[in-house]
């Protein structure tokens, strides 16, 4: 993996939130004319918390790509944050043209409102989702505590940092991988539950979105391991060399980020044909390699191949020196497994559900 100069990971936000005050009106001179006559337009994408430096870049060749294609200039409002509060934000009328959020699940959040139409999943190739990730731990140097797999993290002398699964949706991913792990056990769901809550007994912290989470272990230096997407865990590798290692368990689950147009708001800015392709363009070679230099999984199978191997031993203390990062022999689960966003919602995350009955609060 080449060295990349990254933009520092806790202080980004400051260059991608932005003012998103009257972006409804500010789609080009021209409102709905913009697509077709407008010199200029302007486009707004709400992410989730981690993909901060993936958009950073994504947007400089989306840019160029545009002007040749269309002839036009295109500046693109960036706005991150836990996933599920950036869906709600959405929905309660924050101006998104497109939406690049951690699950499916909290993009049909956006289309109960009305916003988005039915079908969405199948707009473009692979369910709408451009890259995967997966989730593993990020150790301080030496892994002073020893942890190995998701057993590791019900010790008693183990702190975990992971964000709140009612606001993020990497901790959503985080959870249902270690539920998943116990299940593999041959637990009983009464001993899942148990085992879950163990765990978030040792939570110090419940950030509201993965980059808190990041800043919470590699900044404030609190916990003994943080549950991680990939590109956290080796953004963070690379940020502190020397300082962290990644551990990657023995089962975790493929997450699956999901992009859409928020058709309400570009047919109503005139922008639908800029953000149709801004999200289409994700799948080209040029974005998907970009992608994947970020440490994300890209949906295309030649170029994720180029980036893949197969694990010897599950210890990563420092960067491949080849592109070779994804590894390819560890047992990942699916949201199918668990029925589903509409379903895994329902059961876990919804108030009542079984996250809010295994975890107390301090």
């Amino acid at each position: 993996m080449r060295v990349k100069k990254i933009i520092t990971l806790f202080t980004v936000a400051a260059l991608t939130l932005g003012s998103l005050t009257g972006c409804g009106s500010s789609a080009g001179t021209d409102g709905k004319k913009s697509d077709a006559s407008s010199k200029k337009v302007e486009i707004t994408n709400v992410s989730y918390d981690p993909t901060r430096e993936l958009y950073a870049e994504y947007n400089k060749i989306f840019q160029k790509h545009w002007k040749e294609k269309a002839g036009q200039d295109v500046s693109i409002i960036q706005s991150h944050g836990g996933s599920g509060k950036q869906a709600l934000e959405v929905a309660n009328g924050l101006q998104a043209d497109v939406v690049t959020l951690a699950l499916e699940g909290d993009v049909d959040a956006i289309k109960d409102a009305g916003l988005i139409d039915d079908g969405y999943v199948n707009e473009f190739e692979r369910d709408s989702s451009p890259y995967t990730s997966s989730i593993v731990f990020l150790v301080r140097k030496g892994n002073p505590k020893k942890i190995l797999d998701w057993s590791d993290l019900l010790r008693n002398d183990v702190g975990v940092i992971t964000p709140n699964p009612k606001t993020s949706g990497g901790a959503r991913w985080n959870y249902l991988a270690a539920w998943y792990y116990f299940e593999k056990q041959g637990q009983s769901e009464d001993e899942i539950k148990e085992s879950m809550k163990k765990l978030y007994k040792n939570v110090l912290v419940l950030d509201s979105g993965a980059r808190g989470a990041t800043t919470s272990f590699v900044e404030n230096k609190q916990g003994d391991v943080l549950l991680a997407w990939e590109n956290e865990a080796f953004l963070s590798l690379d940020e502190h060399p020397g300082e962290y290692e990644i551990v990657v368990p023995s089962v975790s689950i493929l997450c699956q980020p999901t992009v859409a147009v928020v058709d309400k708001v570009v047919d109503q800015r005139g922008t639908r044909k800029v953000s149709e392709e801004y999200l289409k363009y994700l799948y080209s070679d040029e974005a998907q390699k970009l992608e994947a230099q970020w440490y994300y999984r890209p949906s295309n199978e030649k170029i994720l191949k180029e980036y893949s191997y197969k694990g010897s031993g599950n210890t990563i203390d420092k960067l491949p020196k080849d592109n070779k990062w994804i590894i390819t022999d560890v047992d990942l689960t699916n949201i199918g497994h668990f029925g589903g966003w509409s379903e895994a919602t329902k059961k876990h995350f919804s108030d009542g559900g079984v996250f809010d009955s295994i975890y107390e609060e301090k």
